[in-house]
């Protein structure tokens, strides 16, 4: 006959029904087992109605607690005679829900996942806290938590807080509860939401996964708020992601795989800023030391395709597991820096090349182009095989080849690149159009020396950086 919906603040529903033979009307109340059993004065014991007295009140106490402690989720059913003058107005249902008869309880069992252990296992050692935010009673989360072995050594404990705890911490100790508490429990959803925000105050990136009613105001807050398909409709409105399997192992992948994207993109934003900013620092070397173009536009902007076509495949590379292990975060400041030092490193290969060119091979002027044209060809084969080689030599913080390799797709680009490099100035049609020529013989020996020298002298950059900084990408 009529509906009282569910409120989160009272936590219980109810309906109105009406008995087709006699047409009595009866309300019908379910919600949390502590709220609905305050407003039972009585309790249909052995079939009988009788007032509930403090024998009957610790009996089913201790029964909830013992689902509970079970890991049930346990809901109170009680009911009542009412006359149809409640029907007439609704606002009366805000005070009908008194002086019910206790009619029993529900238990409802909704048992983690085969692989939850493991995976909150394997996140704890991806270094990503976990903290249960839940509105069932702390029964429950304790024997979900233990079940998942949450709750580490008995001597250690777990810290624990329900929402009426939370509600009377504010400011700093509100803050303070938030980052040492694993579990909350009884929360309403605003409560969610506040321990969302309490948690990036702190400077945290949040991540929420939740598929209920009272999971949207968290998943809104949430820096990445993660539903299931089979979660509510609102719930997924809310998320940034929806993940079609309900399977918490999905989001040991999704950290794992968001780390080695955030890597790979780490990488050649550090590779391509580096690279282009030694060689605009090796431009204004040059034009202010050679009497003519050190290499020209259209020479520039094949080599940086190049260049650029060899680095495609990065976002298929390995990345080291020391990095995909810890959180990691942009930071400018550290771009910045590695720019700037490794920027001016790579020009020392240039500076070698420009010095060869005028000193052993003599190319001081402008008066021969031949000889300017051989300039262009030398810095060209030069900055293209540096630039590919210092690839393999950034993408890690370890020794490349020797301790960490590239994956295969990186490796094969990069020698094609290289290779069509060097054929460029080989090709006669192309080396026209490029304004390339031959290189000298001897000057592919030294190419060689400059890129083997090349390589240990980043090593070497890289091995003092991380011990003055502490983390190479």
């Amino acid at each position: 006959m009529a509906e009282i919906p569910f409120n989160f603040e009272k936590r219980r529903s109810g309906a109105i029904i009406r008995e087709d033979a006699t047409g009595a009307l009866t309300l019908i109340c379910k919600g949390a087992f502590e709220e609905v059993l305050t407003l039972c004065p009585l309790i249909r014991f052995n079939g009988q109605l009788v007032e509930l007295k403090a024998t009957h009140n610790d009996l089913v106490i201790q029964r909830a607690a013992e689902l509970n402690n079970d890991g049930y989720r346990v809901l109170a059913v009680a009911t009542k005679v009412i006359n149809a003058s409640h029907l007439n107005n609704e606002e009366s249902f805000e005070d009908i829900e008194s002086r019910m008869v206790l009619e029993g309880l529900l238990a409802f069992l909704d048992p983690p996942k085969d692989d939850a252990a493991l995976s909150i296992a394997r996140l704890r050692e991806l270094g990503v806290e976990i903290k249960v935010l839940t509105g069932d009673n702390l029964g429950i989360a304790l024997k979900v938590c233990r079940s998942m072995n949450m709750t580490g050594n008995v001597e250690e404990g777990i810290r624990t807080i329900t929402g009426s705890e939370l509600a009377e911490l504010d400011g700093p100790e509100f803050h303070e509860a938030v980052q040492l508490c694993t579990i909350f429990a009884k929360l309403a959803p605003s409560q969610k939401g506040d321990v969302i925000m309490s948690l990036k105050a702190s400077g945290h990136a949040v991540g929420m996964l939740g598929d209920g009613i009272n999971d949207c105001v968290a998943l809104r807050f949430a820096d990445v708020g993660i539903s299931v398909d089979t979660g509510t409709n609102v719930a997924k409105d809310c998320a940034d992601v929806i993940l079609t399997e309900k399977a918490l192992s999905i989001m040991v992948d999704c950290v794992t795989i968001g780390r080695l994207t955030h890597g790979n993109t780490i990488k050649y934003i550090k590779m391509v800023a580096s690279s282009n900013f030694g060689n605009v620092f090796s431009v204004l070397i040059a034009s202010a030391w050679l009497p003519f173009q050190p290499m020209t536009a259209l020479q520039i902007l094949v080599q940086n395709l190049l260049y650029d076509i060899s680095q495609i495949a990065i976002p298929w590379d390995r990345m080291d597991k020391e990095f995909v292990q810890r959180p990691q975060r942009w930071r400018n400041r550290d771009l910045l820096r590695f720019i700037v030092i490794l920027g001016p490193t790579s020009s020392t290969i240039d500076m070698c090349t420009f010095c060869l060119n005028r000193f052993y091979y003599g190319i001081r002027s402008n008066n021969d182009p031949a000889l300017v044209a051989r300039f262009h060809t030398h810095w060209f084969l030069e900055g293209l095989l540096t630039q590919t080689v210092i690839v393999h030599l950034l993408r890690t913080a370890k020794i490349p080849v020797i301790q960490r390799r590239a994956a295969p797709v990186l490796v094969v680009s990069t020698l094609l690149v290289m290779a069509v490099g060097l054929s460029l100035p080989y090709i006669p049609p192309i080396a026209r159009a490029l304004g390339l020529v031959k290189p000298a013989n001897s000057f592919l020996g030294f190419l060689v020396a400059e890129i083997s020298l090349y390589c240990i002298e980043v090593q070497v950059v890289k091995i003092m950086y991380i011990k003055l900084f502490g983390t190479w990408l």
